[in-house]
């Protein structure tokens, strides 16, 4: 399902129907009934997942999709034009409020309006974007969730070198078009973190499955390589590609998303994405309830998750380091 327009029967269903929530009544407004647009640049059971969780938690604060809310939702995808398209379609429709993931498709909501508010995840650098004036501070219509810092590439290639101390190449795989700053919002960190540990940073800008499957043959070329995938919507929508590519080459990988582990990757490293839909939720609720975008700070990220999967050490003959496993929130077996 690569775009979809999702309605209020849709919602009602994927829910599970929730019977009686105690905070319902409270959330009963006078007048019309409150409208939120949500723009998701993910499509996939993992993207569908966290569009649960958002509802669920707005569920929960009393807001009812066809009693008191009507969410109307846009899958998207990655295809730039469609965000842009169905970015338009939301502020069209006049919504109270607009939940967004990725810094795509805040910025493609930021060019049809700079009114409604709205509330973002999985966006790294809101400031260095233009989403924002300062962290604590928004001082527009725009506020939310970061998903990472930039340090956190320092911490990716530590792991990599962890994994395997005779590393000596490291690429870092990203899609400029996507990623904060064009890359290079990770790439410092990353870079400096590598020559630090006399490792030589290898900046990889990848547009398509194909781009990824050179760059890992690339790599796997010459011993002591490994790689980081960088995060950003369409490496996060390609991860399979990148994940079956490192196995076929036996490469190194480290990942900023928990998905990729589930999904066979080696290790990952990065913040609960679960608890920052939750947190958006939170903040629509405020909107709803009279707060303004410029009253509610930015927040960063408190939960982190390192999960490794053991399956796919084995697979690539690494013992991975006892230190490791014991810090690891999940061990895939």
């Amino acid at each position: 399902m690569s775009v979809m327009r999702v309605k209020r029967r849709t919602f009602i269903a994927a829910v599970g129907g929730a019977a009686a929530w105690p905070l319902a009544a409270r959330a009963q407004q006078a007048g019309a009934m409150r409208r939120v647009g949500v723009l998701m640049v993910e499509s996939d059971p993992v993207g569908q997942l966290h569009l649960k969780l958002f509802v669920q938690k707005l569920q929960e604060l009393g807001w009812t999709d066809g009693r008191n809310i009507h969410i109307e939702v846009r899958l998207t995808g990655t295809d730039a034009e469609r965000i842009q398209k169905f970015a338009k379609e939301l502020v069209a429709w006049q919504p109270d409020v607009i939940a967004t993931n990725s810094t795509p498709g805040t910025a493609a909501v930021q060019r049809e309006t700079r009114m409604i508010p709205t509330v973002f995840v999985v966006v790294s650098d809101p400031v260095g974007e233009g989403f924002v004036a300062s962290l604590a501070r928004p001082g527009g219509n725009i506020t939310g969730f970061i998903n990472y810092e930039a340090s956190i590439a320092g911490k990716w290639v530590d792991l990599l070198k962890e994994i395997d101390p005779r590393l000596v190449r490291a690429a870092g795989l990203f899609n400029p078009d996507a990623a904060p700053g064009g890359g290079s919002f990770f790439l410092r960190p990353f870079e400096a973190a590598a020559r630090s540990l006399a490792i030589t940073p290898l900046a990889t800008p990848v547009r398509s499955d194909a781009d990824i499957e050179a760059a890992i043959a690339a790599l796997s070329s010459e011993p002591g390589g490994g790689l980081v995938m960088m995060a950003d919507s369409f490496m996060g929508s390609h991860r399979a590609r990148l994940i079956e590519q490192a196995a076929r080459h036996k490469v190194l990988a480290v990942y900023p998303f928990r998905s990729a582990s589930a999904d066979g990757g080696l290790l990952s490293y990065g913040p609960d994405f679960s608890d920052l839909y939750l947190q958006q939720g939170l903040y629509v609720d405020r909107i709803l309830r009279g707060a303004k975008p410029n009253e509610l700070p930015v927040q960063v990220p408190t939960k982190f998750e390192l999960v490794v999967n053991l399956r796919t050490a084995k697979a690539l003959g690494l013992e991975l380091p006892a230190t490791l496993l014991g810090r690891a929130d999940e061990v895939i077996e």
